[in-house]
């Protein structure tokens, strides 16, 4: 699968917005947004007004890079969220946040959405009792992922035994075990990351 591999710091710089791609370094002073605010390129930046269909395309692509995901499977994500009871906008989000690797970044066991994408890659967590290796899988309500025995020792999990105090409360996180227990589906109300729903719903509803 295609994989944007160039620098993530021009992709905030792009969006005039800091997206959190690298972990704790976006909340220093070595961000690339912090040290060069403005978007990549030799050209300055224009002025001209922005069109309707420019908010809901840059609205589309601060999402679709937050989550790290490309454009077919955005647009994927969407169409089941369509298809789905309830609001459109909302079901988005929620099949974006019930993703295995934003769970697992969510609940504190990763610095960024990248890294706890390589770490479920490199197979450390198991599903449920079975070892799953793919980011895009879709947790539901009761399932337990937790870290594989064999990769306990593993350093990069020091940030896990540490425990986090920004846990969403659709998730049950114990620290000691390494393992997260999906209290219920995230809703509407559960997500706050201050994105416009409404553009990139107008944008794929043109």
């Amino acid at each position: 699968m295609a994989r944007y591999k160039d620098a993530v710091c021009r992709l905030c710089r792009r969006e005039g917005v800091k997206l959190f791609l690298k972990g704790d370094r976006c909340y220093s002073a070595k961000c690339g947004l912090t040290r060069r605010n403005g978007p990549p390129g030799p050209n300055k930046p224009s002025r001209r007004r922005v069109s309707e269909y420019g908010l809901q395309l840059r609205e589309k692509q601060k999402a679709r890079r937050s989550y790290g995901v490309l454009e077919k499977q955005f647009h994927g994500y969407f169409v089941e969220a369509e298809r789905r009871r309830g609001v459109t906008g909302d079901n988005l989000f929620t099949l974006l946040e019930s993703r295995f690797d934003n769970v697992v970044y969510r609940a504190g066991f990763a610095a960024s959405r990248a890294q706890a994408r390589q770490m479920v890659n490199h197979g450390h967590f198991t599903l449920n009792g079975k070892k799953a290796n793919i980011p895009s899988i879709l947790v539901k309500a009761g399932d337990i992922i937790a870290v594989r025995e064999t990769s306990r020792s593993v350093e990069c999990f020091g940030r896990a035994r540490e425990g986090s105090n920004t846990v969403p409360t659709w998730l049950s996180v114990a620290p000691e075990q390494l393992a997260i227990t999906i209290v219920r589906v995230p809703t509407g109300e559960d997500i706050d990351n201050g994105f416009e729903k409404q553009l990139i719903v107008e944008l794929y509803s043109r």
